[in-house]
């Protein structure tokens, strides 16, 4: 079993390279700009590392995860799931090959090592288009994303230090 280290990891996950997919990515980049290092909270860019979160995932008490959602629902909208209820809203995998981040998160859950997790998720407008930029609707939801991410960083007792003129 391997040992809690951190409180609070804030995880972003998606590919960059497909446009409005990247935001939890492009997010935790912006919001590492604005806010002082903790020391009971890690700021990580998971891109698509699959596989390779497992230890990250395992060193964390608690885990919030920002990502997009695919949805019937106006782009930009923006979703809070525990673990469970984003189940329910997850795809089917396209390829027996394809390693999903839940994928992920079953591996970690039968290592016995799986934190409180929640999910702050957004959905996209250009979603699967190689395309390195997001579109203007997802930059502007980085203000929203980051009022909801300090309200559940304060429901864990942990409060960001702004830096100043970011």
């Amino acid at each position: 079993m391997a040992e809690k280290k951190e409180r609070v990891t804030i995880l972003g996950v998606g590919n960059i390279l497909l446009a409005d997919e990247g935001f939890g990515v492009h997010f935790v980049r912006w919001f590492s700009q604005r806010y002082k290092p903790a020391e009971r909270v890690s700021i990580i860019d998971g891109g698509t590392l699959g596989y390779a979160l497992i230890d990250i995932i395992c060193s964390c008490e608690n885990m919030i995860v920002i990502d997009v959602l695919k949805a019937k629902d106006k782009p930009g909208s923006i979703y809070r799931f525990d673990t469970e209820e984003m189940q329910a809203h997850m795809p089917p995998p396209t390829t027996a090959h394809e390693v999903t981040f839940f994928d992920v998160l079953f591996k970690v859950e039968l290592m016995d090592e799986l934190p409180q997790t929640l999910f702050l998720c957004i959905v996209p407008q250009d979603y699967g288009e190689m395309n390195m930029e997001m579109t203007s609707v997802m930059k502007e939801k980085f203000p929203v994303m980051e009022k909801l991410l300090l309200t559940e960083l304060s429901k864990l007792n942990v409060n960001l230090e702004k830096i100043e003129n970011a």
